[in-house]
């Protein structure tokens, strides 16, 4: 049976683990060959091992633009082309806000979320014309869409991902490339941990406890894993999302729909808690109201 992605090369970032890893494991699988990017040069090796002939690990610092030009050029010359480029790689960045803004981190944030996208859609361009199109999906998040959710630099960088996923769509829309934004909600992956300044090996075991303990922080009630982005990032890659650019996707199990109480009925609107009214008292005004009716 054919694979969704029979015959096309893709380049994924950030390959070696979490959301990347995870779209590398379900790109194979529906037939793509695979250039895998990243900083993580064991895992890379293991991914080697795994998909032989399949797919090619190169160490790529997506903070270096000659890394990421290096990455393209590996992946056309180790395949003969490029159809799919997944800007995935990422970290949680520089944690302070703007009355204490650590300026220096903040354009390190930028350059590690923002301009790296920018560079590895700049350098895979005169490639995906090459083969009269091509799809790039880039990896932004809920925090693009409000307050609360991550650092303010990571947001704004992300937010800045989706807005330019819509804008370079435009542009490049006459050469038949597609260009299209995820936007990640909770997540099980080590970048929670690494943001607290863990070591690789307790992040993954970080992220590995979140997707055990975290389900009730969302109504689909569980955490999302890498298969649920891998899922997306396989449609938008594949012919089935060819009447798609310049769109983002939430996938966020529900997280963004509205607050808490819209969803978890053990929890009053913010109305009724600014009141000081509980669940419990809420409960009988309304079966007080259900029996005057």
């Amino acid at each position: 049976m054919a694979g969704r992605l029979d015959g096309k090369v893709a380049l994924v970032t950030g390959a070696s683990s979490g959301i990347g890893l995870g779209t590398v494991e379900r790109f194979v699988a529906e037939g793509a060959k695979v250039l895998a990017a990243d900083i993580q040069d064991a895992k890379g090796a293991q991914l080697e091992a795994r998909f032989p002939g399949r797919l090619v690990y190169r160490r790529c610092d997506v903070m270096r633009e000659s890394d990421i030009r290096d990455a393209v050029e590996s992946a056309v010359s180790e395949f003969g082309g490029l159809d799919i480029l997944f800007n995935n790689a990422g970290a949680g960045g520089v944690a302070t806000g703007v009355e204490d803004a650590d300026l220096d981190g903040w354009r390190s944030t930028y350059d590690l979320l923002l301009f790296s996208v920018v560079a590895g859609t700049r350098y895979a361009v005169p490639h995906l014309k090459a083969r009269g199109g091509g799809s790039v999906i880039n990896t932004s998040s809920i925090t693009a869409l409000q307050a609360g959710y991550g650092p303010i630099a990571y947001a704004t960088a992300k937010c800045a991902v989706m807005h330019f996923s819509r804008l370079a769509a435009a542009e490049l829309s006459q050469h038949r490339i597609r260009i299209n934004a995820i936007l990640p909600g909770f997540i099980a992956t080590s970048i929670f941990g690494a943001g607290l300044g863990m070591e690789r090996s307790s992040a993954d075991q970080l992220a590995a406890l979140l997707a055990e303990k975290g389900g009730n922080a969302q109504p689909i009630g569980r955490v999302g894993e890498p298969h649920d982005i891998a899922a997306m990032a396989t449609f938008l890659a594949s012919d089935e999302a060819s009447f798609i650019t310049g769109s983002h996707f939430v996938v966020d199990g529900g997280m963004t729909i509205g607050p808490r109480s819209a969803w978890d009925k053990t929890v009053v609107s913010p109305v009724l808690q600014a009141l000081g009214i509980s669940p419990e008292q809420a409960d009988a005004m309304r079966a007080a109201a259900g029996t005057r009716g």
